[in-house]
């Protein structure tokens, strides 16, 4: 059971006359609303469009997630090479399939894909930071080499997207502090973390070992332990995006 039917069509009849594309703010407009029952079980696809990077977003939702408090929702940014092509050099295909199989057995939940290539980077320069990565570089160093943040993301978007959905409050599936510290900012209430832990090949071990390093928590961390850890981190300033 998805969305109910009436639902579906107060979604899409409120979005219908928001003017994205003379907003002078952020704006996010729920586009269209499918059936989309995958590998993993049965789902709904929402397509998003925006003004502000003008890219076509996406919500896959499972169960009936209009209003609700504490949906689980797994927040994955698009990795072409990881999702689609099967590379190994990183645990992005890993993680959203594991969320996705998670959230199916669940009532309900959401993952929000975001077409945010390279951690905002695109796809060109991402190949030109795995590149840098084949010559020693690890993956926040060349990123910086490039004269780019660690991470170019910003998860406005995904809180716009969120509250086109009327998701009351969520519950992260993230092992990034710094995924929660962003969404909170931008008013999304938060009240526990799941983990999304995979294990590491010999072509990713180094590169999940730098994500540790960057203040990832790698192992299966309750929530409110998450909570507090994120909390110390934030104080510290170590909050570093590399998911």
């Amino acid at each position: 059971m998805g969305l109910p039917k009436p639902t579906v069509q107060l979604l899409l009849k409120e979005n219908q006359d928001h003017a994205c594309a003379e907003a002078p703010e952020i704006c996010v407009k729920v586009m269209a609303i499918a059936d989309l029952p995958d590998m993993f079980g049965e789902f709904e696809v929402v397509a998003f469009w925006n003004n502000f990077d003008r890219k076509e977003h996406a919500a896959l939702i499972h169960g009936d997630i209009f209003e609700k408090e504490e949906v689980p929702v797994r927040l994955h940014s698009e990795c072409l090479t990881g999702d689609t092509l099967g590379s190994l050099r990183c645990d992005c295909r890993e993680q959203l399939q594991e969320s996705m199989r998670q959230i199916a057995k669940m009532d309900r939940g959401i993952v929000l894909y975001m077409r945010q290539e390279g951690r905002g980077i695109g796809f060109i320069n991402k190949i030109k930071a795995y590149q840098l990565q084949d010559e020693g570089y690890d993956t926040f160093r060349a990123n910086e080499v490039l004269g780019f943040k660690r991470d170019e993301r910003d998860y406005d978007l995904a809180a716009h997207m969120l509250r086109s959905l009327h998701v009351k409050s969520i519950k992260l599936m993230t092992n990034n502090p710094a995924k929660i510290k962003d969404l909170q900012l931008h008013g999304i209430r938060i009240t526990g973390r799941i983990p999304v832990v995979v294990p590491p090949n010999k072509y990713d071990k180094f590169y999940l070992e730098t994500k540790k390093r960057a203040g990832h928590l790698l192992d299966r961390t309750q929530p409110e332990e998450f909570l507090e850890q994120a909390e110390e981190l934030q104080d510290n300033h170590h909050w570093e995006q590399a998911e």
